[in-house]
């Protein structure tokens, strides 16, 4: 379906890709991954033409569609959500708007006039009407509500325009779906929903995504752009892991052996090459070396950055109490009298269904929200701090992003902070971008820099991994295991949340519930389906919305249940056949995995050094299975999707 063959594309006298190769197939599944800056979006530029390649090709399969959600700024018009929802081709917004248009200007006259009756008539031939049934399911999927589909979307904030962009992809339904970040803007039960559209969708998705759960739980395979190249793996993201660094011990003791071999010509060479009757041999030593081709070691890029954050000052045993707080706003009662503590050094996550009062308690808890009626009390030496990702109002506009971030009591160096600072994605000359031209997130990764620059002895935190790349994730994660404090957090993360709760509060009803105990606990005790479908427990049985959007049965003529009888024997047919080539490849693959291993296993024997060249031989033999297995992994991946295509289509008939 789509072709990159051998594309190469600098970027300021950088190579970003130099020859990459890549297939995607009709119903694949694959994660696009790498550190920030690898290329990904550029790939993304490349295959959607907004970039042109130097050298290589890409390729379409004809009549082949494409949707493409963006991380951020969507547009949107005078358009109403429902209306830019079903805008699917340009044609159909044409006729939309001419449509309304003319209704505006005729109220009287809409079954009176030719023109309007030919609008009409295209709009309807082109399916417009019934577009409008699978919009509406898609939005409400997504969390809007009725009352939302007909007001213009302008009204609306840039998460919302994005979920109603990607209602759009959704109702067009492309061949191939490109999602940069697709949940950054998604609440949890609306992600939840997302997450089991996608797993029915009939197209081939590529995706950016920092979220692991949701990689986990949707692709087959993981693209990873490291070092100018793309590397395939099979699998999840979980399974990506595994296998990068099988890869990456495999590529080192075969790096390990080939430098030994190296020192060892060498030191022949140092011995010998002055001597008359040997240096004719030593000469034959180095040209050896230099017909040998070079393993590189593992690369370092991604290895994670490690640094003490200042530490908050030591409150006492009991750090913040609340007692017989009721809150409401106006007629909606959220709380009515409930108690809760927190005690220092516990790490807890809230959870429970969107619009239970979540960030109603965290509010609550950081002193934003008054205390309509009930007690908050702050313990004993308590510094409260509070972190949303729509709270910025504390940055100044005027200053640039590295005097801001200088703009701390806490005593640390320049190069400290401009190291924490790139841990946050502000690289290089981002570090004088003026504070009033950065985007959402960047202030959102800003305001987070400065909080664990001075952190609070009582951190209270909403969603704080959004619009962070899994690198920067995993830096928050370990300054927050360092973090001498109390945590209270929301987030979506499982990942986030398995390697910092100690104790989970489930939220519903108006009524607290602890776990006292880690996620894996709270999991075990409410018997969940999913990590994640746990976090919006207690939620109204609405998700059987996450049902695909059905569609209209067609009455069938005798001589349409023959040729379709046929044709499900013709596909039976090339099932099988298909089934036996993915067989023979998985069988290829097990074999080739099975036979690394035992190479790899006798490379790191020292008896094996003791034998001539036979470290040699392994490594040929090393490299010749690793290029199979590269070559083999597409292959098996295109049969795979072949096959899955057609019981799609067997399960679909």
């Amino acid at each position: 379906m789509l072709t990159i063959s051998d594309v190469s594309k600098t970027f300021g006298g950088r190579t970003l890709f130099e020859e990459v190769t890549l297939q995607v197939n009709r119903g694949d599944r694959i994660g696009l991954v790498g550190p920030n800056g690898a290329g990904k979006s550029t790939l993304f530029a490349l295959i959607l033409q907004k970039e042109s390649p130097d050298t290589g090709n890409i390729t379409f399969q004809r009549n082949t569609t494409v949707g493409f959600l963006p991380q951020e700024s969507a547009p949107a018009g005078d358009e109403t959500v429902l209306e830019l929802a079903t805008a699917i081709t340009p044609e159909v917004e044409k006729l939309q708007k001419q449509l309304k248009a003319w209704e505006a200007e005729h109220p009287t006259e809409l079954d009176h006039h030719d023109q309007h009756d030919n609008l009409h008539a295209r709009f309807d031939e082109l399916g417009g009407y019934q577009l409008e049934a699978k919009a509406k399911q898609i939005l409400s999927g997504l969390s809007f509500r009725e009352s939302d589909f007909n007001r213009p979307a302008r009204e609306m904030s840039g998460g919302w325009v994005m979920r109603a962009h990607l209602a759009r992809l959704l109702v067009q339904e492309p061949d191939l779906l490109m999602l940069d970040e697709p949940t950054n803007h998604l609440d949890l039960e609306a992600l939840l929903w997302f997450q089991e559209y996608l797993k029915e969708y009939a197209g081939a998705i590529l995706m950016i995504s920092h979220d692991r759960e949701f990689l986990n739980q949707l692709v087959g395979s993981i693209v990873e752009i490291r070092q100018s190249h793309i590397f395939r793996y099979r699998g999840n993201y979980e399974d990506y892991l595994t296998q990068r660094a099988a890869a990456e011990e495999q590529l080192l003791a075969a790096y390990k052996n080939q430098q030994r071999e190296i020192a060892h010509l060498m030191d022949f060479v140092n011995r010998f090459r002055a001597k008359n009757t040997k240096a004719a041999q030593a000469q034959s030593k180095l040209k050896q070396i230099e017909r040998m081709e070079k393993i590189e070691p593992p690369a370092s890029e991604d290895k994670k950055i490690n640094f003490s954050f200042p530490q908050p000052q030591r409150s006492g045993l009991k750090v913040i109490t609340l007692e017989g707080i009721h809150h409401s706003y106006g007629p909606n009662v959220v709380y009515s009298g409930i108690d809760y503590q927190a005690e220092r050094d516990q790490r807890t996550v809230l959870v429970g269904p969107n619009g239970a009062g979540k960030s109603t308690l965290l509010k609550i808890l950081a002193g934003v929200l008054p205390v309509q009626a009930g007690t908050r009390e702050l313990g004993h030496n308590v510094k409260a701090g509070y972190y949303s990702q729509y709270r910025v109002e504390m940055l100044e506009p005027q200053n640039t992003v590295l005097d801001e971030a200088m703009n701390t009591p806490q005593r640390v160096t320049e190069q400290f902070i401009r190291t924490v600072l790139g841990c946050f994605l502000f690289r290089g000359d981002d570090v004088f971008k003026r504070v009033s031209v950065l985007s959402g997130g960047e202030k959102s990764r800003l305001a987070l820099v400065k909080l664990l620059l001075d952190p609070p002895n009582l951190l209270l935190m909403d969603e704080p991994t959004t619009h962070l790349d899994m690198p920067s994730i995993d830096a928050l994660v370990g300054a927050l295991k360092q973090f001498a404090g109390t945590l209270i957090f929301i987030s979506h993360d499982v990942y986030f949340i398995r390697a910092l709760a100690n104790d989970v509060v489930h939220v519903n009803a108006g009524k607290l519930t602890r776990y006292a105990g880690d996620y894996q606990y709270y999991l075990d005790k409410t018997s969940a389906t999913s990590a994640r479908a746990a976090l919006t427990a207690g939620a109204k049985p609405e998700l059987a919305r996450a049902k695909p959007v059905e569609k209209i049965a067609n009455v069938k003529t005798k001589e349409q249940k023959r040729q379709e009888a046929e044709q499900r024997q013709l596909r039976s047919k090339a099932r099988n056949e298909q089934k036996q080539l993915v067989t023979s490849f998985e069988k290829e693959i097990s074999s080739l995995e099975q036979k690394q291993t035992e190479l790899t296993a006798e490379l790191e024997k020292p008896e094996t050094y003791q034998k001539p060249g036979r470290a040699m031989e392994i490594n040929r033999e090393l490299i010749y299975v690793q290029e199979r297995l590269a070559e083999i992994g597409p292959e098996w991946e295109a049969a795979a999707g072949k096959l899955a295509d057609l019981d799609r289509a067997a399960t679909e008939s």
